[in-house]
């Protein structure tokens, strides 16, 4: 059965620019999500983060508050109870490309701190661009691509139309103001990508060629859904 990998924060929190560490991890709906509509479809699902720790799901995002409710928060729980594949990732280091069918990246404030410099996610990255199968990033999750820029500054990735969370979600978000940086920001301005975004936290997903990307957590099921397409 064809696998589809999940690149996964390692972090657990979000270093801010007055040296704050904000609570942090990856986003429970944007993994779980997915995870649920790739096992439906019949996929194999593995996991891989910065030397292999196994990941921390934010707290606010397996809370009511996040979730509709106590019965919302309830089954977030347990569905990243179940999904253990999650819970015991490979190192990036060791993913090879040719045992999977796709890869996607959830986001979080998680992976704002320790994928935008990874080299072996950037690595990753680049080989999946090249092999041309599909490649998902959702949220803070397209983060990751700012790794894939070289010492001249350059990235495969520039000039690709693609998405993320922007900056009017992360005012929303109430840490705008407190960030060392925003993702929009260095999307545009380093990856030299070709940035679209809508409505704050409206579902919105972008597709260029063998990339995808989702603006926000309530992109992340139709992410998964529009690579599924491109599987099958």
């Amino acid at each position: 059965m064809a696998k589809i990998l999940f690149v996964i924060t390692a972090s657990d929190h979000w270093t801010l620019a007055d040296g704050t560490r904000q609570p942090a991890g990856f986003w429970a709906e944007e993994a779980l999500g997915p995870y649920q509509v790739f096992k439906e479809a019949g996929y194999e699902i593995a996991a891989a983060t910065p030397e292999g720790v196994p990941p921390t799901a934010d707290a606010l995002s397996l809370s009511p508050e996040f979730n509709g409710g106590e019965e919302g928060a309830q089954r977030m729980r347990t569905a990243l109870g179940e999904a253990t594949e999650l819970a015991q990732p490979l190192r990036i280091e060791d993913v090879d490309v040719d045992d999977y069918a796709a890869v996607f990246y959830p986001g979080g404030w998680g992976p704002m701190e320790d994928l935008p410099d990874n080299a072996a996610s950037g690595k990753l990255l680049t080989e999946w661009l090249a092999s041309g199968k599909p490649m998902s990033l959702v949220c803070h999750g397209p983060a990751a691509l700012l790794a894939t820029i070289g010492p001249d500054g350059t990235s495969p990735f520039a000039g690709y139309r693609l998405t993320g969370l922007s900056n009017a979600e992360e005012k929303q978000n109430g840490l705008a103001d407190r960030a060392k940086w925003l993702l929009q920001d260095r999307l545009v301005n380093e990856l030299q990508a070709d940035y679209r975004e809508t409505d704050p936290f409206t579902p919105h997903v972008e597709v260029d060629r063998a990339l995808f990307t989702g603006q926000n957590p309530g992109s992340a099921v139709p992410l998964a859904q529009e690579l599924l397409k491109a599987l099958s």
